[in-house]
């Protein structure tokens, strides 16, 4: 079985698929009276496609322990999605490049509870890991058609801490 160990999640390591949502070096300024700080243009939304509309929804995930046996990535065709959590637990992100139509090598990163990513369209991912207890996520993606290819692994990778 293949074992792969998360590495921490950074702009320049997870740029080829996607963008890491964080304020650390964001651009930002003050607005409201200066009562806020905006950061501003965190990662690109891709709901274009097909006539896609931004959908914004909750996610709900339940923790996994690791380590844990991936054995399925997905991607979206159509558009980008993001994910970011709502509480500060830290959260597994395994993607990999695509290789002729089907999933790579994956690779594992470990975010923090103040990160969150934007998977480009077409970015094999696995589904959301939640680490810790369960967390709700702030998803942003593509409102409107089927927008999900699902890939089965023909053995399964293991993540370990």
């Amino acid at each position: 079985m293949q074992i792969i160990r998360p590495a921490p999640l950074t702009r320049a390591a997870f740029a080829p698929f996607g963008d890491v949502i964080d304020t650390d070096g964001a651009d930002a300024f003050p607005i409201n009276a200066g009562m806020t700080t905006r950061f501003h243009d965190l990662a690109t939304v891709d709901v274009a496609a097909g006539a896609g509309r931004p959908a914004i929804a909750i996610f709900r995930s339940t923790p996994v322990s690791l380590p844990f046996d991936i054995a399925l990535m997905e991607r979206h065709p159509l558009a980008s999605q993001a994910f970011f959590p709502l509480a500060p637990r830290p959260w597994l992100v395994v993607v990999a490049d695509d290789e002729a139509g089907r999933p790579g090598t994956p690779l594992a990163f470990l975010a923090t509870g103040a990160q969150g990513v934007n998977y480009g369209r077409n970015v094999w991912h696995h589904p959301l890991l939640a680490l810790e207890s369960v967390t709700d996520f702030l998803i942003v993606d593509r409102g409107g058609a089927d927008n999900l290819e699902e890939f089965s692994l023909e053995a399964p990778v293991r993540i370990e801490g």
